[in-house]
């Protein structure tokens, strides 16, 4: 069973990028991206409407590093890492399985760049050595061809196709799990 403390938020820094830690600051931020139509196209969560709904999601990752049960960086460039232009991270450790769900959205400005690959091959690293994780899952819609890619291109294998298994504004939605093993 994985031990984890997240006491001490752990940077990460890759060549144009630097993962921090979240914070009530980014609440803009957070807000732009759950509530852009392109940000939010394959992921089925309530579009956030006001300010606030940035200042609760960012709640939600505080309260969940607090209780060692995930950990979600800000993702930002090295020249301006004040300002969040996406997030990655665990949303989900599954403890006795030494299992983790991997989650992440980027501004469609960055979008083509190899920001968000740049940034989930470090916290994939951090999953695996610093975690000690022995496999990460990813959770898609089956139309999101692009993160779809990403995950291919990162190492991970497609695992399942579940059909209509579970329910979004009246709608029964597919989900495609990824997973990628410690090697």
């Amino acid at each position: 069973m994985l031990q984890i403390d997240f006491s001490v938020f752990p940077e990460i820094k890759t060549a144009r990028l630097l993962l921090r830690k979240v914070t009530a600051k980014d609440a803009l931020e957070v807000f732009k991206l759950r509530s852009d139509e392109q940000v939010m196209q394959y992921i089925d969560k309530e579009r956030a409407a006001t300010v606030l709904d940035g200042e609760v999601f960012i709640n939600r990752i505080i309260l969940s590093l607090k209780n060692n049960d995930g950990i979600t960086w800000a993702i930002s460039l090295k020249e301006s890492p004040q300002t969040l232009i996406g997030t990655i991270g665990y949303w989900r450790l599954i403890k006795e399985h030494c299992r983790a769900e991997i989650g992440y959205m980027l501004n469609p400005a960055y979008w083509k760049k190899g920001i968000m690959k740049e940034a989930l091959e470090k916290v994939i690293e951090f999953g695996f050595n610093e975690l000690k994780l022995h496999s990460i899952e990813a959770q898609i819609n089956p139309e999101n061809s692009t993160s779809a890619g990403i995950l291919t291109s990162t190492g991970f294998v497609k695992e399942a196709h579940f059909k209509e298994d579970y329910l979004f504004n009246g709608v029964f939605k597919d989900t495609v799990v990824f997973c990628r093993l410690q090697k």
